[in-house]
């Protein structure tokens, strides 16, 4: 179930082992099924600016979690992609694991990672685990600026540019140690019955959903390569999809 996706190979060395590691870590946490994606979307091929663009996804399904998407990305040299999230069931008042990694021509110029709340603030248990995490975090040559529709993050995203490989296996180590905190506390955090509260965490994952859509370099990149219905379609139903409203 757990086999590495067939374009991992030919992926920037730091996308491919994030991405054998989110893997590895999924399996050893979660008891997981396949999430179902439209059949068509699972693997798809393009062109963008004359090369070929290749897009791979991964989904799986699992409580507490109704969905954990990976998807890594080619077009020619200039563009190795990673992205992943992890959307809870809106019973669990769970944050958003979200990571991403641009890299282009052998250098990574955006690597991500954050537990993005659905509720005002992150759960204390959460905030216990980041803050001590954090104490250990030396700093970065260069942090990036979060762009205006940002707000979905929490105040423990690290958005970086590496400087150097030392730099790249620290961001590694970080968001292996998010991922491993979020599957560890997510388990522990029992479901809640109030259809209220149940409506705030949906809400949530609506307002990190619509806050990820306004992120054009992902809609330019899918538009060119696929065209605008393709592209809207692929962002509302592969990668920022929503259950109903309970």
């Amino acid at each position: 179930m757990f086999t590495a996706p067939a374009l991992q190979a030919q992926l920037h060395p730091l996308i491919q082992r994030l991405s054998e590691a989110i893997l590895s870590i999924w399996g050893s946490h979660l008891s997981l099924a396949p999430y179902a994606l439209p059949a068509e979307l699972g693997y798809v091929e393009g062109r963008l600016e004359g090369e070929k663009l290749q897009i791979e996804n991964r989904c799986y399904q699992g409580d507490p979690f109704r969905k954990l998407h990976l998807e890594l990305a080619q077009a020619g040299q200039s563009l190795d992609i990673l992205h992943c999230v992890m959307f809870p069931q809106p019973q669990y008042p769970l944050p958003l694991f979200g990571c991403d990694i641009v890299a282009g021509r052998g250098q990574v110029s955006a690597a991500i990672v954050d537990l993005s709340p659905v509720t005002p603030t992150l759960p204390d248990p959460y905030i216990q685990e980041l803050e001590a995490l954090g104490a250990h975090l030396a700093p970065f040559q260069n942090r990036r600026q979060l762009p205006p529709w940002g707000t979905i993050f929490s105040p423990y995203c690290l958005f970086i540019r590496p400087g150097d490989e030392a730099e790249a296996d620290r961001f590694l180590y970080f968001a292996c140690r998010y991922l491993e905190i979020h599957c560890r506390l997510a388990q522990q955090i029992p479901p809640q019955t109030d259809p209220v509260q149940i409506l705030a965490h949906y809400q949530g994952q609506q307002r990190y959903c619509s806050q990820q859509q306004q992120n054009d370099r992902t809609r330019r990149v899918l538009e060119k390569a696929f065209g605008p219905a393709w592209a809207e379609r692929y962002l509302s139903t592969v990668l920022f999809d929503l259950p109903p409203s309970p």
